[in-house]
C-alpha cells in the first residue's frame, strides 16, 4: 500500500498539488494534512479517489508532524513560508526515514535543506526540493536546454509574473517581504554577487519584460535558488539570474512601500496599551486592500507566465532559446501545484530514488517530466493546456543570424 501526505494540502497550492497525485492510480492512500482540519475533511470528500482521507497536524510543532507522517511511504511539502518551514519539516523526514518533495522557492530555507543531504543520505531518504514553477520548472527546462538543445549553456535568465488569484494567505505576503529584505545571489560573469531588491544594487537588474498573453511588466531581481543551484549542475554557466512580479503593479507596490517605510519588521511595538508586531499589521493591511486594488486595474481572474532565457553554443554558433509556459486562467496554484504533484508521481514509480537532497535540476529527467505532465494536465482540466491536452510550453529559438522559428517539445 503506497501512502502519500501532503502537508498543506488545502492551501492554494497544496489543493492543486492533492488533486495533481489523486489523478491516477499511483497512490494507494493520499492524506490532505493541514492545520485546518475541516477545510482538509472538506477537500478531500470533493477528490475522486478510493483512499483519500485528512487529517490535522500543526507544522510548528514536531512531534505533529511526525505523527502525521506515520506509516507513509513519501510527503508532498506544501507548507509556507519555507524559510521558516522547509528545513525543519525535512529533518522530521529524513528522521521518520519518509521521501520527500516540496515547494521550497527560499533562497535561505534551500541552502539549509541541501546542508541535510548527508543525513538524508545516510537514512536512504531521497528528497526533491523546490519542485514548482521557480524553482521547478525553470529548472528542469533549462536541463532541457543543455541535454537537447547546446553544446554548451552560458546563460539562463528567468522572469515570472503572477497575480489575480481568488485569494492570497499571509506566508505568501510574507514570502513577499521576504525576498524584498534578504540578500538576493545573482550569478555574473561567472561569479555569485549579492544585491538587494529595493536598493540601489538590484536596481540594474530590473527590466521590462514581455511575458507572453500576460503583457510588458517590470521584473526585479528574486531570492530564488535557482541562481545558486544550477551553475552547480550546467557546466559552462556564467550567467543565471531570478526576477520576478505579481500584478496589479499597484498591488505589488503597495508591498515595497510598506517595507521601504520599516513598517515590516518583527519586533512588537507597544501602540494604545497593545503589542502589535509591525509585520502583521502590514500582512493584514496589504490583504485587506487586495479586493479593492484588482477592481481598481481591472484584474477579473488569475494568470501568469514563467520565461526562461536559456543561451549558449552548438556547434560552435551562438544559439537562444526561449520558453513561456502562460495562462490566463490559471494562476500559481497551478503553475506550483502541478509540478509538485509530478515530482512526486515520479518519485513514487521509482524515477527520482537517489538518496540525498536534490534541486530538479540534479535528478529530474525533463522528457519524463514532460510526457507525464501531457497525460496528468488534460485530466486535471486546465483549460490553458496546450494541443491534445498537454503541456503549454511555448518555444522560441533565436538563431545565429537573429531570425526566429517556433519548435515543439520534443517528447
Amino acid at each position: 500500500m503506497s501512502r502519500i501526505v501532503v502537508l498543506g494540502g488545502c492551501g492554494g497550492i497544496g489543493t492543486i498539488a492533492t488533486r495533481t497525485v489523486a489523478v491516477g492510480e499511483d497512490f494507494d492512500q493520499i492524506v490532505v494534512a493541514d492545520l485546518r482540519a475541516e477545510e482538509a475533511a472538506a477537500l478531500a470528500a470533493t477528490i475522486d479517489h478510493r483512499g483519500i482521507s485528512s487529517a490535522a497536524f500543526d507544522a510548528t510543532d514536531p512531534a505533529s508532524i511526525r505523527a502525521v507522517m506515520d506509516g507513509a511511504d513519501q510527503v508532498l511539502n506544501c507548507v509556507g513560508p519555507f524559510y521558516r518551514f522547509g528545513a525543519p519539516i525535512l529533518q522530521v523526514a529524513i528522521s521518520a526515514g519518509v521521501d520527500y518533495v516540496d515547494v521550497c522557492d527560499d533562497l535561505d530555507a534551500t541552502l539549509a535543506q541541501l546542508d541535510l543531504d548527508d543525513a538524508a543520505s545516510d537514512a536512504g531518504v531521497c528528497a526533491l526540493v523546490g519542485m514548482g514553477n521557480s524553482p521547478g520548472l525553470a529548472n528542469v527546462l533549462a536541463r532541457y536546454a543543455a541535454d537537447h538543445l547546446l553544446d554548451v549553456v552560458d546563460r539562463v535568465d528567468i522572469s515570472h509574473i503572477h497575480g489575480g488569484e481568488p485569494a492570497e494567505g499571509g506566508a505568501v505576503i510574507k514570502h513577499r517581504i521576504h525576498a524584498m529584505t534578504n540578500d538576493i545571489p545573482v550569478f555574473v560573469d561567472g561569479e555569485q554577487r549579492s544585491v538587494r531588491m529595493l536598493e540601489d544594487s538590484g536596481r540594474e537588474f530590473i527590466v521590462d519584460t514581455d511575458f507572453r498573453d500576460v503583457g510588458t511588466f517590470p521584473v526585479y531581481p528574486y531570492p530564488h535558488p535557482e541562481t545558486i543551484t544550477l551553475p552547480r549542475h550546467l557546466k559552462g554557466l556564467k550567467r543565471c539570474t531570478n526576477s520576478g512580479v505579481v500584478f496589479p503593479l499597484s498591488y505589488f507596490n503597495l508591498t515595497m512601500d510598506m517595507v521601504r517605510v520599516g513598517a515590516c519588521t518583527t519586533e512588537a511595538l507597544t501602540v494604545d496599551g497593545a503589542q502589535v508586531v509591525p509585520i502583521e499589521f502590514s500582512v493584514a493591511h496589504i490583504l485587506s486592500q487586495r479586493e479593492r486594488l484588482l477592481a481598481e486595474a481591472g484584474v477579473t481572474g488569475p494568470a501568469g507566465c514563467l520565461k526562461i532565457v536559456v543561451g549558449g553554443s552548438k556547434d560552435g554558433a551562438p544559439h537562444t532559446f526561449v520558453f513561456s509556459l502562460s495562462s490566463t486562467s490559471e494562476g500559481a496554484g497551478e503553475g506550483t501545484g502541478i509540478p509538485a504533484g509530478l515530482g512526486a508521481v515520479l518519485m513514487h514509480r521509482g524515477s527520482i530514488a537517489s538518496p540525498g537532497v536534490h534541486p530538479p535540476e540534479s535528478i529530474v529527467d525533463p522528457i519524463e517530466m514532460m510526457a507525464l505532465a501531457g497525460e496528468v494536465i488534460g485530466k486535471l482540466g486546465v483549460t490553458s493546456a496546450g494541443e491534445g491536452g498537454g503541456v503549454p510550453i511555448h518555444i522560441e529559438h533565436i538563431k545565429p543570424d537573429g531570425s526566429s522559428e517556433e519548435l515543439p517539445l520534443e517528447l
